[in-house]
């Protein structure tokens, strides 16, 4: 799933530098008239000049309405407990069930600990990728620096974990048992570099496919206003922005699986 995901995000970036191209072409001045990449530009809140780590920002305000709807879904949501869930506490439910299936069986048993803070990664993931498919929304997600801070949280735990419940023991991570002798220094030392990839690959496979997709959304919808191919372009936007829906769920999911995986190894280190 992770290989087609990827798939995707390329396929879009192909065709998200095919229209920019096209764009720059038709337009008489050389350059953009619309730019699809402004989206993603972090702006401060209340009419501040300057942008520092203190001020409220736009970036800042849908994370804490990804977060309250976060508290909504899983707390307000389920606080009666009803016998026949609401529609809210169905979805609580469902999410609780999915996540606590995944993580049983991918990191096992002794896993299962750990699974609030899969699940609190999976649903804030989740419910910040649809806030972002909102008219006018931003998606917090699309930024490498939220994304790189999920992936640096996971890769820290899992290590500290890792040496706390295996000391150096945790090391054999490293070490292929199963591969021939003379081959294991080696494999070693690509494991090794795999092992520190690990929060670049976690962050950037999750802020590029959001991304991604959100550009070309942007650029058909510039396009939309040309009549001659206005009807594609709609239609594409549609076409594309299910795919998006989609991706939002899926890349959600990848980000918490992956996570799974690597609790999976620090829980169990032998190869």
């Amino acid at each position: 799933m992770t290989r087609g995901s990827n798939m995707v995000a390329m396929v879009i970036f192909a065709i998200a530098a095919a229209l920019f191209v096209f764009a720059a072409f038709i337009n008489k001045g050389g350059e953009l008239a619309f730019h699809p990449m402004a989206q993603f530009e972090v702006k401060p809140l209340f009419g501040a000049e300057h942008l520092a780590w203190y001020t409220p920002s736009n970036a800042t305000l849908w994370m804490g309405l990804s977060i309250l709807a976060v508290v909504v879904i899983l707390v307000v949501a389920t606080s009666k407990r009803a016998i026949v869930p609401s529609r809210m506490q169905s979805i609580a439910e469902l999410a609780y069930g999915f996540i606590y299936k995944m993580v049983e069986d991918v990191a096992g048993k002794d896993g299962v600990k750990y699974f609030p803070y899969i699940m609190t990664l999976f649903m804030f993931i989740v419910t910040a990728n649809f806030l972002g498919l909102l008219p006018m929304s931003y998606t917090t997600t699309s930024q490498i620096a939220v994304t790189a801070i999920l992936a640096m949280a996971v890769f820290l735990t899992v290590t500290i974990l890792g040496f706390y419940l295996n000391g150096f023991g945790f090391l054999n991570i490293f070490w292929i048992r199963q591969a021939p002798l003379i081959l294991r220094p080696i494999l070693a030392l690509i494991e090794v570099i795999s092992y520190f990839v690990r929060p670049v690959s976690h962050s950037i496979r999750l802020a590029g496919n959001m991304m991604a997709g959100h550009a070309v959304i942007k650029v058909f919808a510039a396009f939309a206003a040309i009549t001659l191919i206005a009807p594609v372009s709609i239609a594409a936007i549609s076409a594309i922005y299910a795919l998006e829906v989609l991706v939002s769920f899926i890349q959600a999911y990848v980000f918490a699986i992956l996570t799974c995986v690597y609790l999976k190894d620090a829980l169990h280190p032998h190869h």
